[in-house]
């Protein structure tokens, strides 16, 4: 079973709570599918079973020997990148454009890498996860690929949790692809209310069980009411409602989950939700 932690918009608390019920959901394995902000694996450090390289994006590569400099090239490339038969590489977006132009076939594309992808075994239980060059591309390639590593350590009974990019772009939409349930997390603002519409409108378009839960949600009482009436009327499950917490910057900063500072409020909350998510999604 594969649950996937997503937010409409960023520094919601979704990771903060990705990992609080990987905690409480025992021997859960974890995908961190956020590869632009992969941090699930500081909390517990661990032993890299597999390490592989991904390409998921091309670039055009001149060969010299046959280029005329006849400039079609630069006439049809849209992005700039490539000028008297040199190509940019930080602007070159390998659209191929190039390639079909040149009437010397002077030009192909090349595999670039765009990160290098982990499976991490800690005291808690597998991750999989990817650590991307810089300016490489999160592409949904790449998180279909993070999916596929964290099933092949899942057993039938495991629970695998994703934890999602924000936003609804394609890293998004192939976190939730195929998902059996979706947690939303969102936050009691106008930004967090609009994007949260939005990423519930790609949940239903895409047919998965989704959840909602408020973060901080007594920091606005008045837009907490607005985003429980958008629930109410789209038929969207409310699981929980999690008060603000000093300890969740605690636990931050000390790479700590959340949930073993029994002092805790949004802990308490936490642990409350999870008790009615796993017996909605009968784990």
């Amino acid at each position: 079973m594969e649950l996937a932690v997503i937010s409409g918009k960023g520094g919601t608390g979704k990771t903060t709570i990705a990992l609080a019920l990987s905690e409480l959901a025992k021997g859960a394995v974890k995908a961190d599918c956020d590869v632009d902000a992969p941090n699930l694996y500081l909390f517990y450090g661990g032993k890299d079973l597999k390490q592989e390289s991904f390409s998921g994006e091309k670039e055009a590569v001149v060969a010299k020997e046959f280029c005329k400099e006849c400039g079609e090239c630069q006439k049809v490339c849209q992005f700039d990148a490539i000028k008297n038969g040199l190509v940019n590489a930080l602007q070159c977006e390998g659209c191929g454009a190039c390639t079909l132009v040149c009437p010397q076939k002077a030009i192909s594309l090349k595999d670039v890498k765009s990160a290098d992808v982990y499976i991490t075994e800690t005291a808690k239980g597998v991750i999989s996860r990817a650590q991307m060059e810089i300016g490489g591309e999160g592409s949904g390639k790449l998180i279909t690929l993070l999916r596929s590593n964290a099933r092949e350590y899942a057993g039938e009974d495991t629970l695998i949790i994703i934890d999602g990019s924000p936003g609804i772009g394609c890293p998004v939409i192939s976190s939730i692809t195929g998902c059996d349930a979706a947690l939303i997390v969102t936050e009691p603002t106008q930004s967090g209310l609009e994007d949260f519409k939005r990423v519930t409108e790609l949940c239903r378009h895409f047919g998965v069980l989704t959840f909602a839960c408020i973060n901080k949600y007594d920091i606005n009482e008045k837009k907490t009411k607005e985003i429980e009436k958008y629930c109410r009327d789209n038929e969207i499950c409310l699981i929980g409602k999690i008060p603000y917490d000093n300890v969740v910057m605690q636990s931050i900063n000390e790479l700590v989950p959340v949930i073993c500072y029994e002092e805790s409020k949004a802990n308490q909350a936490i642990r409350q939700m999870w008790d009615q998510l796993s017996a909605q999604i009968n784990f």
